[in-house]
């Protein structure tokens, strides 16, 4: 069975022997919804917090959110077993799963310490996710440094990504690559990696308001195929401008593609997010 095979195949994610991507495997025709912390961001910035990530979760559920999305950045430090079981609780007490843990970090730096570091804390962010049931684990490529060339970039973060991906199968939780910025701006740099990396262990968090080309559902129906996470913004940049997103249109190309996860929103528009967010996943899930 090919790697695209293996991704897409959602009875397998009821399997005892990938227990922890169970979250992944939804009928094709209806999608679940969930929700990424990051739309709350202004409220879960760890330096004036003004809500806990447990009172997210909660939030998602009240919203009609079948999965939430739960970003480290706003996990409280340190990350203890308790605070782990915690948040684990909170999520079953309200009924739904944990559909990704999107952390930040740069892959696109050349073997030494910075670069050991790097892959150190996303194996270690790995362990977090597999203890939280989450079936994948978001992270970035990284932009080439001034004097690197992208080639250079591209080939560290591969180097990076492989580095990762022994401790990411031995944790049955998938490595998903998103396309934000740099080095992954485009579905061609994107698909590099889907070239370059040979596991079934990878595949892209696919986000719908990131590529800024000419056509950017052109993009994301290049990239669907590979997608083991979607995020679906509100709004997309069609050469730099912003115009509204279509949900709809989206969607088709995920069922085109045979997608088989959540569907997560991840608000950043101008908006109240408290405001808005019901107004979005309620659009939303008119068309899943």
């Amino acid at each position: 069975m090919d790697r695209r095979t293996f991704l897409r195949a959602g009875a397998l994610a009821a399997a005892a022997a990938w227990p922890a991507t169970r979250a992944l495997a939804c009928p094709e025709e209806h999608y679940k919804l969930s929700l990424a912390a990051y739309s709350c961001r202004k409220f879960l910035d760890l330096k004036n917090p003004t809500m806990t990530l447990e009172e997210f979760i909660k939030k998602c559920a009240e919203w009609g959110c079948q999965g939430t999305e739960l970003t480290e950045y706003y996990f409280q430090k340190p990350v203890t077993p308790e605070y782990i079981q915690k948040l684990k609780e909170t999520v079953r007490a309200a009924g739904l799963e944990v559909t990704g843990t999107p952390i930040g970090n740069k892959f696109t730096l050349p073997p030494g310490e910075a670069r050991d570091k790097e892959v150190a804390r996303v194996k270690q962010w790995i362990d977090v996710s597999a203890d939280l049931g989450s079936p994948a684990i978001r992270i970035f490529a990284g932009d080439a440094a001034k004097g690197t060339s992208e080639a250079d970039a591209r080939k560290w973060a591969v180097e990076c990504i492989e580095a990762c991906l022994p401790h990411a199968e031995k944790r049955n939780v998938i490595l998903a690559l998103e396309n934000h910025g740099g080095i992954v701006a485009t579905a061609e740099g994107m698909l590099e990696f889907n070239k370059a990396v040979k596991s079934k262990w990878f595949g892209f968090n696919l986000d719908g308001g990131n590529f800024r080309g000419e056509d950017p559902y052109a993009d994301i129906e290049r990239c669907a195929p590979f997608a083991v996470t979607c995020q679906v913004k509100a709004e997309i940049s069609r050469a730099g401008k912003k115009e509204d997103a279509d949900y709809g249109k989206i969607v088709g190309i995920l069922r085109k593609a045979n997608y088989k996860g959540f569907v997560t929103l991840e608000y950043e528009s101008a908006e109240d997010p408290m405001t808005a967010i019901p107004k979005h996943l309620a659009a939303l899930k008119k068309v899943l």
